[in-house]
This record gives structure tokens, C-alpha cells and sequence, in this order.
């Protein structure tokens, strides 16, 4: 097993937010509640990239930063319609998903 670090963000609606991570190319790969109705927490994976996405109240708080890298940043900007910005480690751009989590998707230098 590879060793990984997990970003966990708060979600109030897990379906929509998968809905709006699979625009980013991530993809769901579980589900789980402790009972039916319970709050859901999710995996979803781009590649080797996970992030865990909790409708649990005391698991992260809205307004987390997650730093993305990606092979192509234009791509993923078009997708959104957003510029992408030049700095000197590479190219950048920021999203805010619809529960206040902030994504600085880049490309780095090189």
C-alpha cells in the first residue's frame, strides 16, 4: 500500500457535490452512511487523487483550500470558463465548489 494523505471536505449535499467534482474529472468511488438518512461520506478519485467528501457536520469546515496539480490547467479552466493566471512556480487558476471549498487547480513549471 502506498502511504497518501486525504483532504476531507465538508459538503451539505454529497450527490451535488459529486455532480460538481466530476466536472473537475473526478469520479465517485464510494459511498457510506451509517443507517439510511444518516449523513453520507464519499471518496471520489481523479487518477490518483482522492479527496473524501463529508456531509458529517464536524469534519471540516467550510473554506478549506485544497492546492490541485494537473496536467493540463488550461483544460480544466475551459471546462469552467475561467483564465488561468502565470506565477512564477507555473500556472494557476481558483475555484470555490458550492459549499465555500476553495480548489487552486495548476500546472507546474517545467
Amino acid at each position: 500500500m502506498d502511504e497518501e494523505v486525504i483532504p476531507i471536505l465538508r459538503v451539505e449535499n454529497a450527490a451535488a457535490a459529486v455532480t460538481w467534482y466530476e466536472r473537475l474529472g473526478f469520479a465517485q468511488q464510494w459511498v457510506h452512511r451509517f443507517e439510511p438518512g444518516f449523513p453520507a461520506f464519499v471518496e471520489v478519485a481523479r487518477g490518483r487523487v482522492r479527496l473524501f467528501l463529508s456531509e458529517h457536520q464536524g469534519d471540516a469546515r467550510p473554506g478549506t483550500l485544497v492546492y490541485l496539480r494537473v496536467r493540463d490547467v488550461d483544460a480544466v479552466a475551459a471546462e469552467f470558463g475561467v483564465q488561468v493566471e502565470d506565477v512564477p512556480w507555473g500556472r494557476e487558476f481558483e475555484l470555490t465548489d458550492p459549499d465555500g471549498n476553495r480548489l487552486r487547480i495548476a500546472t507546474p513549471q517545467g
